[in-house]
């Protein structure tokens, strides 16, 4: 699939996407505003002490990291969260809070991190606080009071065991000069005796003075302190409304991109030629736009009512590639036929006709649509006696049946009554001896026929022409129905001329934008010369016999007979 595929499908939705993306952004938008504001805020806690102690052993933090993943999972307990909301007065369930609390390590160290997210930034800064305070009640960390108490009596009591240290060192001293001194053996043992009960004490002493200051400090490792109590948020965390309005304009875009290229994928009808070249093998002889509404249908004829419009120039431009086509036949028999109904084939040959009998060729316009007839209300002739006639009644001249145009080199027969088997006449014998008589009074012959799938009139008529043109309407003809019909088509072994697409919208950059830049500049000369062109001139005088031929002929009374007829042959 080439790249220039998926760049046509985003511009050709692209009012769509951005149509998405715009409601989806919006919508975004409008929820985000009316979202309660969630504030977030934390107080960071250490556990043990190891930072506060001159020498810091390894186990210490080993020790200190283990019991904080201990008291991560603590936090989120009901003891912990329910004597936060006994402490603060709230009338909630514990685990309200427990969804609304998140711990987490920093990786490394011994801090641990109690995080809390409100709707009240007050309330959430209280909330960590308090829960950090719950933790340290639940440890073994003393609480503030006790330990002031505790801390004064260790202190008195290590003034005095360092007294009476120092006390006993100096006695030592004094004890060591008198044995230095002393002569009698029972003196010596008498003065030693004193020395090793003095090292006994203040060996003892020095024991209670290393427990009572170890104490003093605290423990090192299951010890809870506060680093950084709660702040007041000032900023909501929740939600970010940035984020949502990208995320929603990502999610409108892509849905509706991928619904644009699933339409794609699920359209199957044929849009251009590359299409045509690539399912059907055919060359694509002409591209028309799609006309504008018609009143009626003798609006149609674009050819003989706008000489220099850009649809006119495409019938201009499929008749000289028809003539190249089919140079090698002297008299081409033309078949113009489409895989089903509506796809607008009868306006194409009406158009075609009109554009060969400009180039001064001997036109003759057959509608062989013995079904559905519809030339005589396009050139807006009677449809009393026509096609069915001449082959019902061999006695009936050629001549007096066909109905004369505007356009000297152009003559149409109608259909004429419809018959009730309009299959076996299109394949009779006297079919083929009025073809040869058509042949004397035309240098090209133009069938309009009806749809290859519905019925096989346009098979059995195919067979006795030279060649068919296919129209396809880009806009509703499916790829399955055109390929059937070119396989039946190739089964017959009919000549296929090629394809003409019908009804394609014009883009800029397409063959109609060069059309309407070479018509615009033909018409405003036409109208600077005020119309006076053989071309101009015959446009009005066309117009005006068409008009006349109407209005004498009483058209509308003998259509209305004419379908009476059809319908009681048909019954």
């Amino acid at each position: 699939m080439e790249i220039t595929f998926y760049l046509k499908t985003l511009w050709k939705w692209s009012w769509l996407i951005a149509l998405s993306t715009i409601v989806a952004t919006a919508s975004s938008y409008w929820a985000t505003t009316r979202m309660p504001r969630i504030y977030r805020t934390s107080t960071t806690l250490m556990v043990g002490r190891a930072l506060q102690t001159a020498d810091p052993t390894g186990q210490d933090f080993a020790i200190s990291q283990q019991l904080a993943q201990s008291y991560l999972q603590l936090v989120r307990r009901q003891p912990v969260l329910q004597g936060t909301m006994d402490a603060l007065g709230l009338d909630l369930p514990w685990q309200w809070l427990a969804e609304q609390v998140n711990t987490s390590l920093v990786p490394g160290t011994q801090l641990l991190q109690i995080s809390v997210q409100d709707t009240d930034p007050q309330r959430a800064k209280a909330l960590a606080d308090e829960i950090a305070r719950q933790l340290i009640l639940q440890s073994p960390t003393p609480v503030e009071q006790e330990q002031s108490q505790h801390r004064q009596f260790v202190s008195r009591r290590l003034e005095l065991l360092q007294a009476q240290i120092q006390e006993a060192e100096q006695q030592m001293e004094e004890l060591e000069e008198r044995l230095a001194l002393e002569n009698s053996a029972r003196g010596i043992q008498d003065i030693q005796g004193q020395l090793a009960t003095l090292e006994e004490k203040i060996s003892t002493w020095e024991t209670n003075y290393a427990s009572l200051l170890d104490f003093f400090q605290g423990s090192r490792t299951n010890y809870l302190s506060v680093v950084e109590p709660a702040v007041v948020p000032t900023r909501p965390v929740s939600p970010n409304v940035k984020y949502h309005l990208l995320l929603a304009a990502a999610i409108g875009f892509s849905l509706a991109a991928g619904a644009a290229f699933l339409l794609e994928f699920l359209d199957n009808t044929i849009k251009s030629s590359q299409e045509v070249d690539r399912l059907l093998h055919l060359p694509t002889l002409g591209t028309v736009a799609r006309l504008s509404r018609a009143r009626q249908p003798s609006d149609n004829l674009v050819t003989l009512h706008d000489t220099s419009s850009p649809t006119t120039e495409a019938y201009r431009d499929l008749r000289t590639k028809i003539q190249f086509a089919s140079f090698d036949n002297p008299q081409p028999l033309l078949l113009v036929t489409s895989a089903g109904p509506g796809e607008g084939k009868t306006t194409t040959v009406c158009n075609l006709a009109i554009t060969m009998a400009y180039a001064g060729k001997r036109v003759l316009l057959v509608d062989a649509d013995l079904r559905c007839p519809a030339i005589h209300r396009f050139f807006e002739v009677s449809n009393q006696t026509g096609l069915t006639s001449l082959l019902l009644d061999e006695r009936l001249p050629l001549a007096e049946i066909l109905v004369d145009t505007p356009l000297e080199t152009l003559r149409v027969l109608s259909s004429g009554p419809i018959p009730p088997n309009p299959s076996e006449l299109l394949g009779s014998e006297p079919m083929q001896r009025r073809l040869e008589q058509m042949k004397e009074v035309a240098d090209i012959i133009l069938f309009d026929s009806p749809p290859v799938l519905a019925v096989t009139d346009a098979a059995i008529l195919a067979a006795r022409c030279s060649g068919l043109l296919l129209v396809i309407d880009s806009q509703r003809t499916r790829s399955q129905a055109v390929q059937r019909t070119r396989e039946n088509l190739a089964q017959l072994n009919l000549k296929i001329l090629g394809v003409v697409l019908n009804k394609v919208k014009a883009r800029r950059g397409d063959g109609y934008y060069y059309y309407h830049y070479y018509s615009h500049s033909k018409s405003q000369r036409r109208h600077r010369s005020g119309n006076s062109s053989p071309e101009g001139k015959l446009l009005q005088r066309l117009t005006h016999s068409i008009r006349s031929n109407h209005s004498e002929n009483g058209h509308a009374a003998s259509e209305k007979e004419a379908d009476q007829t059809g319908q009681k042959q048909q019954s």
